[in-house]
């Protein structure tokens, strides 16, 4: 027997509506649907739950090709998550250059280290440009690890791209305005991201 048959079957002998079952498990009606429907499968915690609740072994639920399956996918998430944090930390960590001394500073002859704040006798609009890209990544940083959960398919699909562009953008920007620490800062940002990326292939 399938597994969403011998779900639908399990539940239906303990008496209990979807919704009954779906806040024994503490997941969403939703999920119970989807798994009885044949549509899904549960995670590694879920299936636990089910076999915990049922009182029955995840090998009587599932064949052995259907547990690995959902290991990997398993796995999958969790690799996707972790990544995720660390982008958005990665881009959270950018409003540092506000206080740290990486900028360099021409005064009186003497290229001195400064911070974003303290940075002075830049061009106004260099200035404004450094503050709106430091702002934006550091507030979409704040964003991505604040929108963890989003399922949106968009979402999922560009979160981590608008990331690179922010960077790249501001890797280009500190190069041509002749700010080298702050370039190599970020860079090593971008080298994380991008290893991270390559390692999912």
């Amino acid at each position: 027997m399938e597994f969403n048959k011998k779900l639908q079957e399990l539940r239906r002998q303990k008496g209990l509506t979807q919704e009954e079952l779906a806040e024994s498990l503490y997941v969403s009606r939703t999920a119970i649907s989807k798994w009885e429907s044949g549509r899904g499968y549960p995670n590694i915690d879920s299936l636990k739950s089910i076999s915990k609740f049922y009182n029955v072994t995840i090998d009587e639920l599932l064949s052995g090709d259907e547990v690995l399956s959902i290991a990997e996918d398993d796995s999958k998430q969790k690799e996707m998550y972790f990544r995720s944090i660390l982008f958005g930390l990665c881009d959270l960590c950018v409003i540092i250059l506000f206080f740290i001394p990486l900028f360099g500073q021409k005064t009186d002859g003497i290229i001195r280290s400064v911070s974003l704040f303290s940075l002075e006798g830049t061009a106004s609009y260099l200035k404004i440009l450094y503050y709106i890209l430091t702002c934006v990544t550091a507030g979409y940083g704040v964003i991505t690890l604040a929108f963890q959960n989003c399922q949106k398919v968009f979402w999922l699909k560009s979160k981590n791209m608008i990331s690179l562009i922010l960077n790249i953008a501001s890797v280009l920007l500190f190069i041509i305005s002749s700010q080298p620490y702050v370039a190599s800062f970020l860079f090593i940002f971008l080298i994380l991201k991008v290893s991270m990326l390559i390692k999912r292939q």
